[in-house]
């Protein structure tokens, strides 16, 4: 890979590990990123991500990731000592190799507008 970036989501589910399950897998099924770690913590009721691979295939793989935590996390229902903003609480990429932190944003900007 000559291009790498890093991304960490924090989706707010961190008790049923169906759906943790189900994240993992929506970023597994893109070919090009790799799940390096995962945590869910009850008490905080939140789960931690994190993947690296192409730039590219990391902003699929966080859509389809987003998706499904769209679909299956009911933040009328959730608690947990940890502030939370949505569903996906925060999807920061992070540049690693082959591309500065500003190219990394304006790549990630054009994807979305694409």
């Amino acid at each position: 890979m000559n291009r790498i970036v890093e991304c960490v989501p924090n989706f707010s589910e961190g008790r049923s590990q169906a759906t943790v399950q189900a994240l993992i897998d929506a970023v597994a099924s893109v070919p090009g990123v790799r799940l390096l770690d995962h945590t869910a913590d009850r008490d905080h009721h939140r789960s931690v991500l994190t993947v690296v691979g192409d730039p590219e295939e990391m902003v699929e793989a966080m859509f389809r990731s987003i998706r499904v935590a769209t679909d299956l996390i009911d933040l009328r229902s959730h608690d947990g000592v940890h502030p939370r903003v949505g569903a996906t609480d925060v999807v920061p990429f992070v540049p690693i190799k082959g591309l500065s932190m500003s190219e990394c944003v304006r790549r990630l900007d054009r994807e979305e507008h694409a």
